[in-house]
């Protein structure tokens, strides 16, 4: 066989892959057979614009078995070109249609570009989802102080999931209303015999305003007591007190000592003046014999 014959038909086969590649006659055969309606120029276009033709086809096939309407090819385009997740929006409305959640394509595809797992989100809305609270350590009027431990359960609230608050503002504001309650309670006999009382007073709250959940309870899982933070306190002040005493005792023995040695000085002092006077007194007497005044009179 002439070099010339290898040649054609390595060009026709070339073409072929070209044809192929740019026409997907197979994925469009599987739309139709699928039941979905695509046009064979937009696959053509998709691979121009950069969108899997694949990815698209699939999804859109996946959300028709499923039963999800008014989702087209552009709207599955739009989002992969906005960079979301297009599987997982899909499956989240797949999960959200057989649980009746009413979650359109606008909203998941929202949900998705705000940075959210919208499919976890709508399963989280499905199952109710536990939300660990760490060890929270308050303290009673009476001075003893309590390490409680909560389990929140809550689910996902799908209008809400834009631009609410995450995890941590519920772990954030159960804890705040936990430390509220046992602070204002007078014993903490009180707290350890009706731990649900808590539970009311933090669920009454309104905790979940804003957030992207709903909060279903809220558990005490544990309660344990531990240090008797008023005795430490008045123990702490009565050492206060003590130093304090203590310094003004030495203040009172330090002036004390500097008293004594100022009167110590004005002995000296005094007795050094009864030593000049009687030094005088000789003199005055020879003094006196000497003008003879001694005797007169």
């Amino acid at each position: 066989m002439p070099i010339s014959s290898f040649v054609l038909i390595g060009a026709i086969l070339v073409a072929l892959w070209l044809f192929f590649f740019i026409f997907p006659i197979n994925l469009w055969i599987t739309a139709i057979f699928s039941g979905v309606s695509v046009n064979l120029f937009d696959l053509v276009f998709m691979r121009f614009r950069k969108v899997p033709p694949g990815l698209i086809v699939r999804s859109l096939i996946l959300a028709t078995k499923a039963g999800i309407q008014n989702v087209t090819t552009q709207h599955l385009e739009t989002h992969y070109l906005a960079h979301g997740n297009l599987v997982n929006v899909i499956k989240a409305l797949i999960v959200a249609d057989k649980a009746n959640l009413g979650l359109s394509f606008k909203q998941a595809t929202a949900i998705d570009l705000a940075g959210r797992d919208v499919l976890r989100a709508v399963q989280v809305s499905v199952t109710p989802y536990i939300i660990v609270v760490p060890a929270i350590t308050a303290v009673s009027i009476d001075g003893i102080q309590l390490i409680a431990e909560a389990r929140v359960t809550v689910r996902t609230n799908i209008q809400r999931l834009v631009g609410g608050a995450g995890e941590e503002t519920i772990q954030a504001r159960v804890g705040q209303g936990i430390i509220s309650k046992i602070g204002t309670a007078k014993s903490y006999i009180d707290v350890l015999e009706k731990p649900e009382e808590i539970s009311k007073t933090v669920l009454a709250n309104g905790l979940d305003a804003g957030t992207a959940f709903e909060i279903l309870s809220i558990d005490i899982a544990d309660i344990n007591i531990g240090q008797n933070i008023g005795a430490m306190l008045q123990i702490d002040q009565a050492r206060a007190d003590l130093d304090i005493a203590n310094a003004k005792a030495e203040k009172r023995r330090a002036m004390a000592v500097a008293l004594e040695q100022e009167m110590l000085a004005r002995v000296q002092e005094a007795h050094a003046k009864v030593i000049q006077a009687e030094a005088e007194i000789p003199v005055a007497l020879s003094d006196a014999v000497r003008k003879g005044r001694l005797f007169r009179g």
